[in-house]
């Protein structure tokens, strides 16, 4: 997941996942997730880049909360300042035990600028909230700030235009988790290699994520999009499952990963419902979210002390980098330059 060059410190164990169907099919998912003791993996880094220092903004949500923990494992430097309500303004919290004041609308501007002064090598992490993606990108951009956003929502149009005007470097991603992204370019890649390949086909969607999660996944809309591409018949009617009893009882999202998940089925029907194909990809937690992005911070300082003619990336872009990280893979195993080493 982390740097060329990071030892690590703990064997890393692989993940205790069963079989995603219940033989009698009833379910979509089974409740017997094996129950485990969460680990770190402790890194050191010989590398200038894990110095980075990043500001999380949204730095008290969930997502806000866990890439703090997982920045505190890659050894970046929590800046103590954050954006928030104007609630909660002036108030300073403790998150993964980095003290951090909150900042309200009305500071944005000058607690941003006088932070960049002081870091100039400093990089943002946006997890906030729909609503205020543009009005922080801009921000972002008027300053001059390289950030990541993995905030869902705004209008994706104008945030791309706003950091092209501006020749700031980002990372913007709806979706942080690598593997899920790998997913979602394997799905691309069907669709440009065999359009119209499920022409006549018609296509049912079911996504369910934590009660919080207002809007539709974004996710879900990028498999539809090649889906689309692949002749499938769609009305847009995504079944977006948001009460906790049904996440329980019909998906079988398990108690613990109530407050954080993201389960997506995707169910394919030949024109005479004779042939029938079920895609699906689950996420129980925040972790791989939260990994991804710091893999974003890195590659992006990369990107800046090189610097890259391009300015806009996303998560393919640093897929297709993997070489220079330490990935984990869903075996437990760690990749190190393209190398696989046991765990």
């Amino acid at each position: 997941m982390w740097v060329q060059g990071a030892e690590l410190k703990q064997p890393l164990k692989p993940p205790f996942l069963c079989n995603p169907l219940n033989s009698n099919r009833t379910r979509f998912f089974t409740n017997h997730y094996q129950k485990r003791k969460p680990f770190v993996v402790v890194m050191s880094m010989s590398t200038k880049s894990t110095a980075v220092p990043i500001m999380v903004n949204g730095c008290n949500g969930k997502m806000g909360s866990s890439v703090i923990m997982a920045a505190n494992s890659a050894g970046l430097q929590i800046l103590p300042k954050s954006f928030g309500p104007e609630y909660e303004a002036g108030n300073t919290v403790e998150v993964c035990g980095n003290e951090i004041k909150i900042h309200g609308p009305s500071e944005r501007d000058s607690v941003l600028a006088s932070l960049y002064d002081e870091y100039p090598n400093m990089i943002v992490v946006d997890y906030t909230l729909p609503t205020l993606v543009n009005d922080n990108a801009d921000l972002y951009c008027k300053v001059g700030v390289p950030f990541v956003m993995g905030t869902t929502g705004g209008d994706r149009d104008r945030l791309y235009k706003i950091v092209d005007d501006s020749k700031v470097y980002a990372v913007i991603s709806p979706q942080m988790g690598k593997q899920v992204v790998a997913f979602l370019a394997a799905m691309d890649m069907m669709a440009e290699q065999f359009p119209g390949a499920f022409s006549g086909y018609s296509l049912h969607v079911k996504e369910s994520h934590q009660a919080a999660k207002l809007d539709t996944s974004a996710t879900a809309k990028a498999v539809i999009s090649c889906f689309k591409k692949l002749g499938v018949s769609f009305d847009d009617q995504i079944e977006m499952i948001r009460d906790p009893k049904e996440q329980k009882e019909l998906v079988g999202v398990p108690d613990e990963y109530l407050s954080g998940h993201a389960f997506h089925f995707y169910y394919l029907s030949s024109p005479g419902k004779t042939v029938s194909l079920e895609f699906q990809h689950n996420v129980c937690g925040r972790s791989i979210y939260a990994e991804g992005t710091i893999d974003a911070v890195l590659f992006l300082a990369e990107k800046i002390q090189s610097k890259a003619d391009k300015r806009i990336y996303n998560i393919i872009d640093i897929l297709r980098e993997g070489n220079k990280w330490i990935l984990l893979n869903l075996n437990g195993t760690a990749v190190v330059a393209g190398r696989e080493r046991a765990g």
